[in-house]
């Protein structure tokens, strides 16, 4: 943020993306609604502001009309908020039998530190965007162990899958209640698609290319992003691409989307702390990378490096309860949103669960999303 200008903080770079400005009072007004005002009954510092940042009442597309905080306020604004927050803390019971659910395990406490997280990940998708914007110093390609010897699909056993998440922990409503599908064997793809086979499919078909992808000439690409010009490496999985475009490769490739039930069996054994998660690189690693923390059956990169669309409606599993508000998943149940799994090299590794579920609009590809492709077994 230090990077950036007042102008460059409230501008809006695109309709579907909330300026900076307003995400970063979004992140402070969260806070101070659940835990400053919520569970220690403390009044706001400005009651108007509730109104100005509440993400379903504010659409995007009118968040840079508003009459929000400018950059001089915003930033001490989130300094009183988690000061207040931080001084709240002190006074609840966190402990695993809290009589308030807000309270127990800790929720409220990790509520407000994924919404910050998730915030962080879409004020990336737009920094992005910005021109001659003065990136990180981008790390190099990481150094987990490499399989590129593998088969391109392996094979995951049909049976009973266990899906969602459990009652121990943190997580959000939409991944509860856990709950048993059967599914049929079938074969998903061991690694995200790559760039180079994604060049092949624009090649074959004329279809449009991923976004911040730029053409060299007739069958030549470089990427620019982080105000820099890069190679696109056809070894890394291909991102910024919407369900819309993954759907039509898959067809193209002769298979399909996984499922996400499918897709979740398939993620079984994978470990968040092997995976490029946390804005390790700044980027995707190699496919093939983070081979030490593979799935049961077989698949690598499940977690980290991209969002992986799936062929999957967002709705409720059966008996859901919203908890703590509506807002959060309900209102968007049946509104055609598809769901993505796994998360990317900018979630946060402490966010990232198997169990996770985000979701978009199938022509979205601001998200830095990816897939893969499953297909039945013979």
């Amino acid at each position: 943020m230090e990077k950036l200008d007042s102008g460059q903080l409230n501008r809006v770079w695109s309709p579907i993306l909330s300026p900076l400005v307003w995400d970063l009072g979004h992140i402070a007004n969260f806070e101070e609604l659940w835990l400053v005002q919520r569970v220690a009954g403390s009044e706001p510092l400005d009651g108007s502001l509730g109104e100005l940042y509440d993400a379903i009442a504010q659409p995007r597309r009118v968040r840079g009309e508003l009459p929000i905080l400018s950059p001089e306020r915003v930033f001490p604004y989130l300094d009183q908020v988690r000061e207040r927050a931080l001084r709240a803390l002190e006074t609840v019971d966190l402990e695993p039998d809290a009589e308030d659910p807000l309270l127990r395990d800790g929720f409220i406490y990790e509520l407000i530190l994924a919404h910050e997280h998730q915030h962080n990940e879409t004020m990336l998708q737009l920094m992005q965007q910005i021109p001659g914007y003065d990136s990180p110093d981008l790390g190099p390609p990481s150094a987990a162990p490499v399989d590129t010897e593998g088969p391109a699909m392996v094979e995951c056993p049909g049976g009973m899958a266990e899906i969602g998440a459990g009652t121990d922990g943190f997580a959000y409503d939409n991944e509860r209640p856990q709950h048993t599908r059967e599914i049929e064997t079938f074969l998903i793809d061991r690694t995200p698609v790559t760039n180079g086979d994604y060049r092949l499919f624009i090649e074959e078909t004329a279809a449009e290319p991923p976004m911040y992808w730029v053409a060299d000439g007739e069958s030549s690409w470089h990427r620019e992003r982080f105000g820099r010009e890069e190679e696109i490496s056809p070894d890394s999985p291909v991102i910024h691409v919407s369900h819309q475009e993954a759907e039509a490769f898959a067809v193209w490739a002769g298979k399909r989307l996984p499922t996400e039930v499918e897709w979740e069996a398939a993620s079984v054994g994978c470990d968040r702390e092997r995976a490029n998660l946390d804005h390790l690189n700044w980027d995707v690693a190699p496919v093939g990378s983070f081979a030490d923390g593979v799935s049961d059956c077989g698949a690598v990169q499940m977690l980290g490096d991209v969002w992986e669309w799936t062929s999957s409606e967002f709705e409720p599993y059966p008996g859901f309860e919203a908890f703590p508000y509506d807002e959060y998943s309900k209102v968007h149940y049946g509104e055609g949103y598809r769901v993505l799994r796994g998360g990317a090299w900018a979630t946060r590794r402490h966010t990232i669960r198997r169990s996770f579920r985000n979701w978009d609009l199938p022509e979205r590809k601001q998200i830095f999303s990816g897939f893969r492709c499953a297909k039945d077994s013979v």
